[in-house]
């Protein structure tokens, strides 16, 4: 079958080529470029902890050796400090519901790394790969759609022609993809300008992050913030005027003393200046994300990035979202519902958090009150602002997909846990079926539903005794007839959860139902519904014109 023809090599398109990869899809990267990053300290991302996970489990070592997880959060206000959080340095925070079920986990630490070596990580994890083809001064020029598969045409010293079984463009705000199809990318620009400079020096808080609004200094931006990377060089960017003046480099450099004298008690610390630049952020959301076998993924199909939010780590999402269905669609020829659902559950996630930051815009910025009333503004704007950065609220939390197409119905024998469905299930350690004790995350990514027994007391018998004791022989009977291949996981408890609760966990981590004790025919119902019915089914006329009324609805919003 012919391979996924993936359009950009950003860190979104190398990261699917190798997610389609862990699930035994082919692909061809085209890349319009050289295929060499240039370094660029100033240009950094931050992603939150479950998708710095995700890009670990697909190969990138340079999370670990190039980027640091902030271990607090510091917010500022004038000279007093507003608040400080101290941020779990672990992967999610799991353990303290069981200790101390009162007591909110702190939030999981964001990563920060440079963004060139975070593409030079998965291009290094794509060189192990032999089911990715990375191809180098390829300019996309022409596609062509069939009942069977896509054609591309670059712009290359050869000038070729790409067979592929679905394309996804992953090319970028100025997306050729996009263009081509002709879809619409309505939205907003200059949402918000930074002036960004990466500087080697020591600041009064090593390893935190640190939010100063209205600094006290003379001519001080309204916002900075500071960001830590590893080796000393902090990452610090100053709010700008919407349409302000050119910044000069004798300006910068005069912000620069300015706020580490602001800071350091009057006095300017030694500091080496390594890179600047201006960032300016733009929110847009395309109308459509699939158009029969050709999808969007990144900031081709979303812009966003302002008080917080994180446009890469929503493009990560795309990627583990879309994964496993264009994987179960290549393998098996999944119905149109299973792709459908990908523009359905991210574009409407996107739209959510796109909403959230255009509403608080005014309140935080001082330009007027909320159009409409936006969950946490009551707790203050620095908490808003908080939120965004440490991933937390409408501006941060990780999305859930309550309403998705692919949500099964509902049964007498689900039961409520910790977890709503179609939200992020929590990472509590698992019994894997080799008898190791691995992290739930770790199982997450490979193309297969997870099916996750919570069992107290198995942590204290050997494997071979309960494996054929108490529910788990029909358990694995049940899992054994599902219509897609699925894994069984054991875990001594999870939030909210009685003894013999089953979950159901798709792919990417996201909850689709569970069940008090093992219910066979409900649990065939559900896995059936999360891969979209049987391979040729579509969805219902009715339900396709309701999402694309309400995809349109959304996107007007903007």
């Amino acid at each position: 079958m012919d391979p996924v023809i993936i359009v950009g090599a950003g860190p979104v398109g190398l990261a699917l080529s190798l997610a389609l990869a862990a699930q035994g899809v082919p692909s061809v990267v085209l890349d319009e470029g050289t295929g060499k990053e240039e370094p660029r300290p100033a240009r950094s991302v931050v992603l939150r902890a479950d998708m710095a996970a995700m890009v670990e489990r697909l190969g990138c070592t340079t999370l670990r050796d190039e980027g640091v997880r902030w271990i607090g959060w510091r917010g500022m206000r004038r000279r007093q400090e507003a608040r400080r959080i101290t941020l779990d340095l672990g992967l999610g925070g799991t353990e303290e519901w069981s200790e101390s079920p009162d007591a909110p986990a702190s939030p999981a630490a964001p990563l920060h790394i440079p963004q060139h070596a975070l593409a030079r990580g998965l291009r290094d994890a794509i060189s192990r790969q032999k089911l990715i083809r990375l191809v180098t001064d390829s300019r996309l020029d022409t596609i062509e759609q069939d009942r069977d598969g896509v054609v591309a045409h670059t712009r290359d010293p050869a000038g070729t022609w790409w067979r592929g079984s679905h394309l996804v463009g992953c090319d970028g705000a100025r997306s050729t993809v996009r263009k081509l199809l002709g879809i619409r990318f309505p939205g907003r620009t200059a949402v918000e300008r930074h002036a960004v400079a990466a500087l080697r020096t020591e600041l009064p808080w090593p390893g935190e992050a640190l939010l100063h609004r209205q600094p006290p200094w003379r001519g001080a931006a309204e916002e900075i913030t500071a960001r830590p990377l590893p080796d000393g060089v902090w990452r610090i960017d100053w709010l700008l005027p919407p349409r302000g003046d050119l910044v000069t480099p004798d300006a910068l450099v005069a912000r620069i003393r300015e706020t580490l004298a602001g800071w350091c008690d009057g006095v300017t610390p030694p500091y080496e200046l390594i890179d600047t630049g201006v960032h300016t952020l733009h929110h847009r959301l395309a109308r459509r994300w699939r158009v029969d076998r050709v999808l969007l993924a990144g900031d081709a199909a979303h812009l966003l990035g302002a008080v917080g939010t994180q446009g890469l780590d929503e493009g990560l999402r795309d990627v583990d979202n879309l994964a496993w269905k264009l994987a179960h669609t290549w393998h098996h020829g999944g119905s149109d519902r299973l792709l459908d659902s990908y523009q359905s559950e991210r574009r409407t996630a996107v739209a959510t958090r796109l909403r959230a930051a255009d509403q608080s815009l005014p309140v935080l910025r001082g330009g007027g009150g909320l159009r409409t009333y936006l969950p946490g503004a009551a707790r203050g704007h620095d908490a808003l602002l908080t939120d965004g950065h440490v991933g937390r609220g409408p501006l941060g939390a990780p999305p859930a997909y309550p309403h998705s197409p692919l949500a099964p119905p509902y049964t007498e024998g689900q039961t409520p846990v910790g977890t709503p469905a179609g939200a992020p299930v929590e990472d509590v350690r698992v019994t894997a079926p080799d008898g190791t004790t691995v992290r739930l995350r770790d199982r997450l990514g490979q193309g297969r539903l997870l099916v996750l027994l919570v069992a107290p007391g198995t942590g204290v018998w050997d494997r071979r005794h309960w494996q054929s004791a108490g529910v788990m022989p029909r358990l694995e009977e049940a899992v054994q007839a599902l219509p897609v291949k699925a894994e069984v996981l054991v875990t001594e408890a999870y939030p909210g959860a009685a003894a013999h609760t089953v979950l159901l966990v798709r792919p990417d981590g996201h909850l689709v139902a569970s069940f008090s004790g093992v219910r066979p025919e409900e649990l065939y119902a559900a896995a059936d519904a999360t891969r979209g019915g049987p391979a040729g089914e579509g969805a219902p006329a009715e339900e396709a014109a309701a999402v694309s009324v309400e995809s349109d609805r959304t996107a007007d919003m903007h």
